[in-house]
């Protein structure tokens, strides 16, 4: 079987470009012959080469850029054409526009990954959806559900992401103790972590927000927020430290910025935070999971299909400081509890491999077209 992929973006901005180095990594000896289309340059370029997997790139431009976006849709058709694939794969729903249309011209099926949980108010969304694909891969039952709703109804196969587990082995990674001696962060104090984009729907603030109810009972307590400046939204940064100001919470959180060695970060705090409003999934709850964290995640989208609250981890609803606050508290005035949540946590991190995700992907894709074997 042999697989093009389209994919918009060439450079590492979150879980989506995460999920397709996964499933080139895992899925390189599984009967697929892959060719990844990027549609601008960048170093996963040269990062997908260096898998020994045949990558190109055609700009293709913003969609009011018509002549460059038309020109895209025929240079990927002629490629599908001429390497005789078998079917087009378009990474999230924007790629879709460019790559089901040439899917159409090369007379190939296409499906596409829904990377969010859409909205059918959003026009491109629902143009995305018009195009003909045999099936719209979603990667949550939430995302499942929006997307049935969008006309014209396609096959919304699931296939949950996965986590490279062996990343997020903690015996394989620094104690927590000298993980926050590497990095420079407070010994012997409670240590509230949050890792993301700085986005205002990852709820960073709300974290911040619920600090000051923690240190009424744990004055020695810190929060540390691990995440870069987004392009879509780079005032939130400022907002964000407006907030902490304000609350006069300088010396209590940290702004660590964008950081690569996520693991040892995570594995230097006490509890771990997602603050997300209607996260589509929540790769990085796995990941803390894993490492056998407490966690605490919004109460809608993926983690609820994630965490069992109570038992591997705690819900609470995005904006809520104060219920937030309550669950750290939790967490922090109940030892025992936080240990038995972290344990059931790594167990429930392990149903999430990067080896499971691939092949669930690998089957999707080929039920697609049943006539490859």
């Amino acid at each position: 079987m042999k697989v093009i992929i389209v994919m918009p973006l060439a450079e590492q901005r979150g879980g989506g470009e995460m999920m397709l180095w996964d499933l080139l990594q895992q899925g390189r000896n599984a009967g697929v012959e892959w060719l990844v289309i990027f549609l601008k340059h960048g170093p996963m370029v040269e990062e997908v080469k260096s898998l020994g997997i045949d990558a190109r790139v055609v700009e293709s431009g913003r969609l009011r850029q018509i002549h460059r976006f038309i020109g895209a849709v025929f240079q990927i058709a002629a490629i599908a054409r001429r390497e005789r694939a078998d079917i087009i794969v378009n990474w999230m729903w924007i790629t879709h526009i460019s790559g089901g249309l040439a899917a159409m011209l090369a007379g190939l099926p296409a499906v596409w990954y829904q990377l969010e949980v859409p909205s059918d108010k959003t026009w491109l969304v629902r143009l995305a959806t018009l195009i003909p694909a045999q099936a719209i891969i979603t990667l949550s039952l939430d995302g499942k559900q929006a997307q049935a709703e969008i006309w014209p109804h396609r096959p919304t196969p699931l296939v949950y992401p996965g986590v490279a587990l062996d990343r997020f082995e903690p015996n394989a990674l620094p104690s927590c103790e000298e993980a926050r001696r590497k990095l420079g962060l407070p010994l012997h104090r409670p240590l509230i972590g949050i890792v993301g984009r700085l986005q205002r729907w990852k709820g960073m603030h709300v974290l911040v927000q619920a600090m000051p109810k923690i240190l009424q009972k744990y004055p020695d307590a810190h929060c540390l927020v691990v995440g870069g400046k987004h392009d879509l939204e780079p005032e939130y940064e400022d907002f964000l430290k407006a907030e902490i100001a304000t609350l006069g919470l300088k010396e209590q959180v940290i702004m660590a910025g964008l950081q690569r060695n996520i693991p040892e970060w995570v594995q230097a705090m006490d509890v771990f935070v997602h603050a997300s409003d209607k996260e589509p999934f929540g790769i990085v709850i796995i990941e803390a999971m894993a490492l056998g964290k407490p966690v605490i995640a919004g109460d809608a989208g993926g983690p609820t299909e994630i965490i069992t609250d109570g038992m591997n981890g705690l819900l609470t609803p995005y904006g809520d400081a104060d219920k937030l606050a309550i669950a750290i508290l939790r967490y922090l005035d109940e030892q025992e509890f936080a240990q038995s949540a972290g344990m059931a946590a790594r167990q429930r991190a392990l149903d999430f491999s990067t080896q499971n995700y691939a092949q669930n992907l690998i089957n999707a894709i080929r039920s697609a077209i049943p006539s490859v074997s």
